[in-house]
């Protein structure tokens, strides 16, 4: 018995062109961040960088934004993907309207307009007010260490740069009098009309990475004396003797300790110990909302999380003039003048002040951080037990950078430089709010 199947003709024509919004099905993500950025999106910052018409028109800012967005909401952040992913994927064609830039072009938007485009993140963020997904009732504080567009194997320890300048500095000297010998012999053999004066390129080789280490040296030098008069000595400037009596320091004040480093590919960037071992990159932060897992306020650094609670709560502020009612946070924010910002505003905190043992309600181990303001913050979690506020922390804050580094693959930034990392961390925060965002509209 013959089996009937359904016609597939690949060389059949289209009568009527196809539109794009028959790509994807009515309802799909594409379409909402398309006719987001097209209709709400306020882009006057980026608009304005084309002053004139001159050469070949380019693409459209909002169209290059909309693909950014949604490539990155989709986990695709390389320009090179992306401009694959314009070829391949229905989804994109029906966010570009089959429009094909190619991966140079689309990595030179982002560079050009990258402040630009991680200020987007309020205007994100208020669509998602407007919507109901934010509360402020809790909003849980956590950092991530995410690797930087750097080798940790690109890095050298003070103590290594002090032996390698003086020993780069010593092989130098000895190519470069071998070098002038050289040339002396051969303006004797070939004549004074013929050049023999260029370097050989190995001696150049050694003499630029001589260069870098003794840059590096000076920079942690410089950042060692700025350390040394912020800790209030006398003589910041100049490297102090040890003292006669004691045990003499590891490092004198102003000078760096031998095991400081210094990264020659992204200097930014920090070795930061993770739970799988140390990485080169930076310390992302999120402050996130506990009714719909929405961020809040985002910042990065390449130091410790306890410096940046008040700059969060100073950005969801700034966001959204408004303070959350309570806060909880793992013990890297523990400290007392931590908890005393969080008394000064009115927040009522639930921040661990040690390490969580297995079967233990909260984090309240004894840890370094002591004080009264600490004391107490022990005894409320204590108090609270299972049912404390702080287990909240765990379910609100921990899966979004779930979301983000699982789900949507982003292991590792692209761009180098404090200040280019934070804006890429506030577009991966942005896409990861208008993910959210579109879900609770469809």
């Amino acid at each position: 018995m013959a089996k009937t199947f359904r016609a597939w003709d690949v060389d059949q024509e289209w009568l009527l062109p196809p539109s794009v919004h028959d790509f994807v099905p009515a309802g799909h993500a594409a379409h909402l961040i398309r006719d987001l950025v097209r209709e709400t999106l306020d882009l006057q910052a980026i608009m304005d960088a084309y002053p004139e018409e001159r050469g070949q028109p380019p693409y459209h800012p909002a169209m290059m934004t909309a693909l950014l967005l949604y490539a990155y909401s989709r986990g695709i952040y390389a320009s090179r993907r992306i401009a694959v992913a314009c070829e391949e994927r229905v989804d994109v064609m029906a966010v570009t309207g089959l429009q094909r830039p190619d991966f140079r072009t689309i990595s030179d938007f982002r560079k050009r307009h990258l402040e630009a485009l991680g200020a987007l993140f309020v205007q994100v963020l208020t669509w998602c007010r407007e919507a109901g997904l934010v509360k402020l009732g809790h909003v849980a504080l956590d950092g991530s260490r995410i690797k930087a567009n750097a080798s940790k194997h690109k890095a050298m320890s003070y103590g290594r740069m002090v032996q390698a300048e003086a020993a780069l500095a010593a092989e130098v000297a000895r190519w470069l009098a071998a070098a002038e010998a050289a040339d002396a012999a051969d303006d004797a053999a070939l004549g004074a009309d013929r050049r023999g004066d260029e370097l050989p390129e190995w001696v150049a080789d050694k003499a630029r990475r001589l260069a870098k280490i003794r840059a590096a040296k000076a920079a942690l030098e410089a950042a060692a004396r700025e350390q040394a008069a912020a800790d209030g000595d006398p003589v910041a400037a100049e490297p102090a003797p040890p003292p006669r009596r004691g045990r003499p320091p590891m490092s004198p004040p102003g000078t760096p300790a031998d095991q400081a480093q210094r990264n020659f590919t992204d200097p930014d960037s920090r070795i930061l110990k993770t739970k799988d071992g140390f990485i080169q990159g930076y310390n992302a932060q999120a402050a996130v909302d506990g009714a719909q897992q929405i961020i809040v306020a985002h910042g990065l650094s390449n130091g410790n999380d306890q410096d940046q609670l008040s700059p969060l709560l100073d950005a969801i502020q700034s966001h959204t003039g408004r303070q959350p009612k309570e806060i909880s946070a793992d013990a890297g924010y523990c400290s007392e003048a931590n908890l005393e910002v969080l008394e000064g505003r009115g927040i009522r905190g639930y921040v661990a002040t040690g390490r969580q043992r297995h079967g233990q309600a909260a984090a309240t181990g004894r840890g370094r951080q002591q004080g009264p303001r600490v004391r107490a913050m022990r005894q409320r979690l204590g108090r609270g037990g299972f049912r404390s506020r702080y287990r909240f922390r765990k379910q609100i804050v921990e899966p979004v950078f779930g979301q983000i580094k699982q789900a949507r693959g982003f292991r590792q930034f692209l761009l180098r430089g404090l200040t280019a990392v934070r804006h890429e961390w506030a577009l991966v925060c942005t896409a990861h709010n208008l993910a959210k965002l579109t879900r609770a509209l469809a």
